[in-house]
């Protein structure tokens, strides 16, 4: 790179790193579930995807085939997309990718007649999308990309959150970077058997954790810093009047700063408070080394692939019982309902939502009456563990989460 272009890139960090230092705290947090299935989709539920949406940011969380589509019947915005953090790579969670930043960064199949198509000739130092994920994530963007010959008009990056006995270096293909690949995607080592602040701004921190599933997997936590407290107007107008002190000082209180005016009083804004905590899990049957990351988070969202309900589902077998069920649903990596459970009250989750349903569970119980006395004992078999109610998941259900309570 030459003189001139680093200089360029570090004007162009630094106005970044000044817009993200100067923006509000997040005025809501909305999480969508945009597909609810385990491997099979149904009528009903999608294949694995999640969006978080940040105020105006979306970052989406695993992306399965037809995310596209349910992102267009969603409210959710797909050019708002900045980030996506894929938890593992079973196609289930991972195969609507390459059509998503297709769709996301004007993408085509390039130009006919020798024709030049702008899109062979972009700046990939400043990504508009990150993709973060385990070993074998650029490589399987990257190869997608080269053999269906696709053009990307803007361009992305890939982090990798490499375990410790996967190579440290590399990028785990031959190939060389897609024209549209910033150089920039960093493999990132864990500490003390997690990924911590893999991103970070003065907003909200992404910490990762491996967690047990059949092959490699990760966990996410989405971590808020702490907002400003409640201002109480009256407290301060009348002294900021009595001394002739602009109101302006009014927002260093909000956010908490001590402001001393002419006659020497001193004025303390309101303390700030903790933000909102959110662990979003990928397939697993043991969670347990995200627990430090985890811990008093204010949502939990945990996969409840199967379930023993006797006399509630018709296909419930005869010889099944709940530990024959939770046998065999641990042999295949997943979680039963009570599993879950048992996690959400470990961590001190203050709300758990279940997700990643086998086929057989259908997802309209808002409409249906069938669907909704089986997922209603689902989410009753997980309660009992947690110790209060839990929700399932349904395709397009979209969930607000409020900051935690200030203390009293």
């Amino acid at each position: 790179m030459s003189a001139n272009a680093i200089v360029n890139t570090l004007k162009r960090k630094s106005i970044q790193s000044l817009k993200e230092a100067t923006r509000p705290a997040f005025s809501d947090v909305q999480i969508t579930f945009l597909g609810t299935a385990s491997a099979q989709p149904s009528s009903t539920r999608n294949h694995s995807a999640l969006a978080l949406r940040l105020g105006s940011d979306v970052w989406l969380f695993d992306c399965g085939e037809a995310t596209q589509h349910q992102l267009q019947r969603s409210a959710v915005k797909m050019g708002k997309i900045e980030k996506i953090f894929i938890t593992h790579t079973h196609g289930d969670h991972i195969f609507g990718l390459l059509p998503l930043l297709a769709g996301i960064l004007n993408g085509a199949g390039g130009a006919a007649d020798g024709t030049e198509d702008p899109r062979a000739r972009i700046d990939v130092d400043n990504p508009v999308v990150e993709i973060y994920g385990p070993l074998g994530t650029r490589a399987y963007v990257r190869t997608g990309l080269k053999y269906t010959q696709s053009l990307l008009g803007l361009p992305y990056v890939v982090h990798e959150l490499r375990l410790p006995w996967d190579p440290q270096s590399g990028d785990h293909t031959n190939l060389p970077r897609h024209r549209a690949e910033s150089p920039n995607g960093r493999n990132i080592q864990q500490v003390d058997g997690v990924w911590p602040n893999i991103y970070q701004d003065p907003r909200v921190s992404v910490s990762a954790a491996p967690i047990l599933h059949s092959v490699p997997c990760v966990g996410y936590v989405v971590t808020e810093s702490d907002v400003p407290g409640k201002i109480d107007p009256k407290k301060y107008i009348p002294e900021l009047q009595r001394t002739n002190t602009p109101m302006e000082v009014m927002r260093r209180l909000q956010q908490g700063e001590s402001v001393e005016l002419s006659d020497g009083t001193v004025l303390h804004g309101p303390p700030r408070r903790a933000g909102r905590k959110l662990c979003i899990l990928g397939d697993t049957y043991d969670p347990s080394a995200i627990v430090p990351l985890a811990l008093n988070a204010d949502l939990l969202i945990h996969e409840a692939t199967n379930a023993h309900l006797p006399g509630i589902d018709p296909d419930t077998k005869p010889e099944d019982t709940h530990e024959s069920i939770e046998a065999r649903t641990r042999s295949r990596g997943h979680s039963t309902p009570q599993m879950a459970g048992v996690f959400g009250k470990r961590i001190g989750a203050r709300q758990l939502i279940l997700n990643h349903f086998s086929a057989r569970y259908a997802g309209n119980d808002d409409v249906n009456e069938e669907s909704k006395k089986i997922m209603t004992a689902i989410g009753a078999l997980a309660a009992q563990e947690f110790g209060s109610e839990v929700a399932c998941a349904r395709d397009l259900m979209s969930v607000n989460i409020a900051l935690p309570s200030p203390p009293p």
